[in-house]
């Protein structure tokens, strides 16, 4: 998968972009979820935040944590 994946070649994105697409997934582990993917990762991010206001890392991981499930509309499995 290394190759398949490594070189970035399936399709470029910003962060952002990917975000809107995780919306578009209905995540198995979570299927009766009423609000959008993306509203997770920014609810996520934003409790790491209070939580450690001095780690801007960490809110950016808190972001970005599940932005994997993508490959799931590019025909992965979930």
């Amino acid at each position: 998968q290394s190759a398949q994946y490594g070189s970035c070649s399936l399709r470029r994105m910003s962060a952002m972009e990917a975000l809107e697409l995780l919306d578009q997934l209905v995540d198995e582990s979570d299927p009766d979820v009423d609000f959008p993917n993306s509203f997770h990762a920014f609810q996520t991010a934003e409790g790491i935040r209070r939580a450690h206001p001095d780690k801007d890392w960490f809110h950016l991981v808190g972001l970005l944590h599940d932005l994997g499930k993508v490959l799931v509309l590019f025909g992965e499995p979930q």
